[in-house]
């Protein structure tokens, strides 16, 4: 059962880092040896300042300001959005019926532009960036995201009408529909700016200014020039009984649920990865930014993080989902044509992020991994799929070869209502949550060669396991 994997993992992960990350301070006692000689000092690199974000050094605009996220739609529906190809991080994670939902992270919101269809939030990515105070952006949020908000006191922060967001009614998706055609739904048409964005800044009195003391990921020094390369890394002699720590990933697909996955293609040209999504024809299309020329995009840095993910004991007609950050997990760190195996911690919604090596013997170590500078998109994915990752060389993919047929689950669109609460806090919803999944426990991958306030209601949604291929509206 996936609560009795979790749990394993929870006690390896935990004692290993408790024990392993905290090192002993040198005894002071001990004798130091006499330098006979007086060695040339190495210059001295000037002081550290890199982009919050991607680790890149900070340029004549580098702002100390707040980061800022941005809920974005993923329904097949919505696409193509635009905004994307401005983030400095992307995050994709599963919602309601088994579809996803991006949030896009900016530095500098200046630089966002147009950006959309903008969602409701979701608690899975808000406690990802409460560590951070981020600016936080969405349309409607779920009951649970909104008691985030009030424990966590995060007022203005926690923008709930997509930063004074105006609807696009005349937006045609990928399928040639639109709001003014009748064929597309009110709720894939909300957009916002840099513009509004600053507006609702200044006539909020936000208070925008921060400096952080660290960086997002524990990114390669860019003042050393170097790039880390993963078949040379500290990790990559070490083996696993799934194989070895680091492998081929020049092709790399995901499976966030039945019906919704993304790939990427790798690009040695560019040292990039191109990222596509499964549609509701089942074919594999570029994730493009309409609003940059329709430029596909693309990262350096792919980093997929696995986790118990279920619904919400109490909220199962909403099919409201939990992700479980408290333990930590297996994950993935993609660069450069391979994968390398890692460990991941969150701990508590105060605590950060962080990504580990593992040990030789396959386990978590005390040594955070390096990613190196650039943009990352990260996955948190359920760990019921874990063994449907797919990391390989390009060699006998086919690239043309559809799937599935991307489709949502029924569900309804879970919107609070202003003032709402649980009647819980949130510490008490996660110890309901913690360990309530009933998935079976999954096989380790194998080696692949070997919400918005609505001006009207959201109405259910009925399964279909697979939509009609000519029916472009499948998907919401």
């Amino acid at each position: 059962m996936k609560r009795k994997l979790l749990l394993v993992m929870a006690i390896l992960s935990i004692c290993v880092v408790l024990a392993a990350c905290k090192k002993e301070p040198a005894s002071s006692t001990e004798s130091q040896p006499t330098a006979e000689a007086t060695a040339t000092p190495e210059p001295s690199l000037e002081p550290y300042k890199a982009n919050v974000l991607t680790g890149e050094p900070q340029d004549a605009d580098y702002k100390d300001q707040r980061i800022t996220a941005v809920m974005v739609n993923n329904i097949v529906a919505a696409r193509p959005q635009r905004g994307l190809s401005k983030a400095d991080i992307l995050f994709e994670i599963k919602v309601e019926g088994g579809i996803t939902r991006f949030m896009p992270m900016f530095t500098d919101y200046e630089d966002i532009g147009e950006i959309g269809p903008v969602r409701s939030g979701r608690d899975q990515f808000f406690r990802l960036i409460l560590p951070w105070q981020a600016l936080y952006i969405h349309e409607g949020q779920s009951v649970v995201m909104q008691q985030y908000a009030i424990d966590f006191s995060y007022g203005n922060l926690n923008n709930n009408d997509g930063a004074q967001g105006y609807r696009d009614y005349g937006r045609i998706n990928w399928a040639g529909a639109s709001y003014n055609s009748g064929n597309l739904a009110l709720e894939h048409t909300m957009y916002t700016n840099s513009d509004n964005i600053a507006e609702y800044i200044e006539n909020n009195s936000v208070d925008m200014d921060r400096t952080y003391n660290s960086t997002f990921f524990n990114f390669v020094d860019y003042r050393t020039g170097e790039t880390r390369d993963l078949s040379n890394s500290i990790d990559s002699a070490y083996s696993d009984k799934y194989g070895p720590i680091v492998g081929d990933g020049e092709y790399i697909e995901i499976e966030h649920s039945p019906s919704y996955k993304t790939r990427f293609i790798y690009d040695s040209a560019s040292n990039t990865y191109k990222m596509q999504q499964n549609y509701s024809d089942g074919q594999w299309r570029d994730t493009i930014d309409e609003a940059a020329d329709n430029t596909v995009l693309t990262f350096p840095n792919v980093i997929v993080l696995y986790t118990d993910i279920h619904t919400y004991p109490g909220h199962e007609a909403k099919d409201l989902q939990y992700a479980e950050y408290a333990w930590g997990g297996v994950g993935y760190y993609c660069y450069g044509g391979k994968c390398e195996k890692i460990y991941w911690q969150k701990g508590t919604p105060l605590e950060a992020l962080r990504l580990y090596y593992l040990t030789e013997d396959g386990q978590c170590s005390d040594t955070p991994v390096e990613i190196n500078i650039g943009k990352s998109y990260v996955a948190v994915s359920d760990v019921d799929y874990a063994e449907n990752f797919v990391h390989s060389t390009l060699d006998g993919v086919d690239l043309s070869t559809a799937t599935t047929k991307t489709y949502e689950s029924s569900y309804v669109e879970d919107n609070a209502e202003a003032g709402e609460t649980l009647g819980m806090s949130t510490d008490d919803l996660t110890t309901n949550a913690t360990g309530s999944g009933e998935a079976e426990t999954p096989v380790e991958e194998t080696p692949a060669e070997e919400e918005p306030v609505e001006e009207a209601p959201v109405e259910e949604t009925p399964v279909e396991e697979e939509p009609p291929v000519d029916d472009p509206e499948a998907v919401g």
